[in-house]
């Protein structure tokens, strides 16, 4: 073999690895960060990885150095991608300081940490807001985790993001999970603060076309609604649901006002959703339902038919009036075990949410 073939078999195998290092970082495989397993690594161990896990605070891969969110400069309308401080680890918010400085800046992008490369950008508009949506503003969030500085997204009126071309995620009826960790202090009765699988034409297109966690004191169509909220419920599309009667019919589910909190559902996609909700700085999950989809109001919702876009904020026909606090989430592929639900809850509360 010439000299010329054996550099460029050399450049070649090191340009192979260097994109073999990129891949397992993204999937949080190698290179150990902390030593343990966060939220996706429980997932991915129990038979139900993530096909979207989003967070501007830490990594949700033990193995994750990519970047966590991208933030733009109001004066110059530059970029800087957000990460980690090490692999693993939590996030970097002194660069966004640094960067920031003497201006403002936006949250312009969510970026997905699964390898499945499902990035939120800001939501365009839709059927019940033509209007394209705003970045939030990147400092409006400030808390700590694990004793860090860092940045949370403050869902406000007009806020949200959104990815309409997505790979894995559920559609007509597959099973999923998700949750997110929020907070009570920042929602409204508006509609709606959502997080989860939408409509891919940004529309109301009908019963079962979603399946998104929302979390908001929105009492208004199927009252009475049980305590004072806010409340964790699911957004199915044409109404929130605290078990398969709609808002009503659960006295188990009376709202929490804790400063973090964690939202979980289940969904088989085809009979069955639960709801689970913990302290996110203390505790474990307590269920607040698990049994039937809903029946009412023409059916339509079991089996379900969601089109597996993303919405984070606004609902599925772009209604952007509620507001929340989000500060990580994630989506998995088929439901996830009570068992792995627990341990990532446990892995919530270590993290180490304070200052709300």
């Amino acid at each position: 073999m010439s000299v010329v073939a054996v550099l460029g078999l050399a450049v070649a195998l090191l340009a192979s690895a260097r994109l073999s290092t990129q891949a397992a970082a993204a999937a949080g495989v190698g290179h150990s960060g902390q030593g343990k397993q966060q939220p996706c690594d429980i997932y991915r161990s129990s038979g139900s990885p993530c096909v979207a896990a989003y967070s501007t605070v830490r990594a949700l891969y033990d193995g994750y150095a990519g970047p966590l969110y991208q933030v733009t400069r109001a004066s110059d309308s530059r970029t800087l991608d957000v990460r980690p401080q090490h692999r693993g680890g939590i996030a970097d918010a002194s660069a966004q300081d640094r960067f920031c400085r003497s201006t403002t800046c936006t949250i312009t992008e969510v970026y997905d940490q699964s390898p499945e490369g499902n990035d939120l950008a800001v939501a365009p508009g839709g059927g019940e807001n033509p209007v394209p949506d705003k970045p939030a503003d990147a400092a409006a969030l400030p808390v700590t985790v694990d004793g860090h500085h860092v940045y949370g997204i403050k869902i406000t009126q007009g806020v949200g993001y959104r990815d309409n071309v997505t790979h894995g995620i559920a559609t007509d009826g597959e099973p999923e999970s998700m949750y997110m960790v929020t907070s009570a202090k920042g929602v409204n009765s508006g509609c709606c603060f959502d997080f989860g699988n939408a409509e891919t034409n940004n529309d109301d297109n009908g019963n079962g076309h979603m399946d998104a966690l929302n979390f908001s004191t929105r009492c208004v169509r199927f009252s009475p609604c049980y305590g004072t909220g806010p409340w964790v419920q699911v957004d199915l599309e044409n109404g929130l649901f605290q078990s398969n009667m709609g808002y009503s019919q659960n006295t188990r589910n009376t709202g929490t006002d804790d400063p973090f909190v964690t939202a979980l559902t289940q969904n088989n996609g085809q009979d069955y959703f639960s709801l689970k909700v913990g302290n996110a700085q203390s505790g474990g999950l307590s269920t607040n339902y698990a049994g039937l989809l809903p029946t009412i109001q023409g059916g339509g919702y079991a089996p379900m038919q969601q089109e597996g876009a993303i919405v984070l904020g606004p609902g599925g026909d772009n209604s952007n009036t509620g507001t929340g606090e989000f500060f990580e989430g994630v989506m998995t592929a088929g439901v996830t075990s009570d068992t792995a639900d627990d341990a990532v809850q446990a892995n919530i509360v270590a993290a180490g949410y304070a200052g709300q």
